[in-house]
């Protein structure tokens, strides 16, 4: 078998079944079956695809890691198992890119090898997210320190989190908005920093890794080497980790929408109407089968297609590709999820099946890491741009 099968049997076998565990009692109660698992997937020699050999990976390009984001994305347990999940990924990723020898040493490499997890710390409930630049959170120089002060929510995993990536204003008098933030590096033990609490999504606050905090920073003092880059780089860092990011998050609600579909068309035949009549006899349902088989399809070659242009000139060269599956994906997902819920009728918003803990967990998609509206501007704009309008000028 290749790995992509492989991994397929790994996670219908032994991480399906641990699923309502995860979905009755939280992810504290599967933790240590996971930790358990991590290992095997390491003596697989599939841990950390993402990642090049000398740091425990499989050194697969973004275009193979898709495919195999999207196995992995059939559980909500498969990224994690085998440290491919954000926030971590693109933490990882940052590292390598522009890490210090000494960022790399001292969090890149027990990040990728699992002894730690990270967080990354960028959205303020303040203000807009859809307006990366604008931010309040400050990190000011003091001689080889930097004192950071903010509110960030949003921050993925911080609880039991190492260390956080935090997104804050160096450069407040920089002309250009884009570069007065740097990106940096703080220890979440760290004097001042505070997790207030883990945020209540749809019901569900979460803990650990499956958990989005809201912290704040107040007066924490980290060396001026913990910054990644130079001063001013961070929006252009976060859009470089976000290009990737973006493929990855992609290719995982495909995963979930080939596990929605599944358990859709299953239900579908299983369930009766009446004696001898499947709920799959309605034409209603043969139309949302035939509909999301080919939104499914149509998503995962549109993704593909970017990942394999990042490959070849990098993720500012893809921004329009990028922008355009982001929004694309995200709304396939939520009419694929929004129909297999449909089709399991009151079972479909019961925790008895995955669907509702996607539903509440993945509406979001259409908000995160950019809002829809905010990337079909990118793709209007550069369309119209070849039709000889710049709208900028009519701004």
């Amino acid at each position: 078998m290749n790995h992509l099968d492989v991994i397929r049997t790994f996670v219908q076998e032994r991480l399906y079944p641990l699923e309502p565990i995860l979905l009755q009692h939280g992810f504290d109660a599967v933790a240590p079956q996971l930790a358990a698992l991590r290992q095997e997937v390491k003596a697989m020699g599939l841990w950390a695809p993402h990642l090049p050999p000398e740091y425990g990976g499989m050194g697969l390009t973004l275009r193979d890691f898709a495919r195999v984001s999207e196995e992995l994305g059939r559980s909500p347990l498969g990224h994690y198992v085998f440290n491919c999940a954000a926030p971590d990924i693109g933490n990882m990723e940052l590292l390598l890119a522009h890490g210090s020898p000494e960022q790399k040493e001292r969090w890149l490499r027990p990040l990728a090898e699992g002894k730690i997890r990270s967080c990354f710390a960028m959205t303020e409930p303040e203000h807009a997210g859809s307006n990366p630049v604008w931010l309040s959170t400050t990190a000011r120089r003091e001689g080889e320190e930097y004192v950071i002060d903010g509110h960030k929510w949003f921050t993925t995993a911080a609880e039991g989190a190492a260390f956080a990536v935090v997104m804050a204003i160096t450069n407040p008098e920089a002309e250009k908005p884009h570069r007065r933030a740097s990106q940096i590096i703080v220890p979440l033990n760290t004097p001042g920093f505070i997790l207030v609490r883990n945020i209540s999504l749809m019901g569900e606050r979460g803990s650990g890794w499956l958990s989005h905090g809201e912290v704040r920073f107040e007066g924490c003092r980290v060396p001026v080497s913990n910054r990644i880059g130079a001063e001013g780089e961070g929006f252009a860092l976060a859009q470089e980790r976000l290009g990737p990011g973006r493929i990855h998050h992609c290719m995982r609600w495909i995963g979930i929408c080939e596990r929605a579909f599944d358990l859709m068309c299953r239900y579908a035949v299983r369930r009766e109407l009446a004696p001898g009549r499947p709920l799959a006899t309605q034409q209603v349902i043969q139309h949302w089968i035939a509909e999301s088989r080919a939104e499914i399809d149509a998503a995962r070659l549109l993704v593909l297609d970017a990942a394999a242009r990042i490959d070849g000139v990098g993720a500012a060269a893809a921004r329009v590709e990028i922008s355009t599956i982001k929004f694309f994906v995200a709304n396939v997902l939520q009419r694929v999820l929004d129909r297999a819920i449909q089709v399991h009728g009151g079972l479909g918003v019961t925790d008895d099946t995955v669907l509702a803990f996607w539903w509440r967990h993945e509406r979001a998609a259409r908000i995160y890491d950019g809002a829809d509206e905010v990337h079909k501007d990118v793709v209007a704009r550069h369309v119209l741009r070849q039709y000889g309008l710049n709208l900028r000028r009519h701004e």
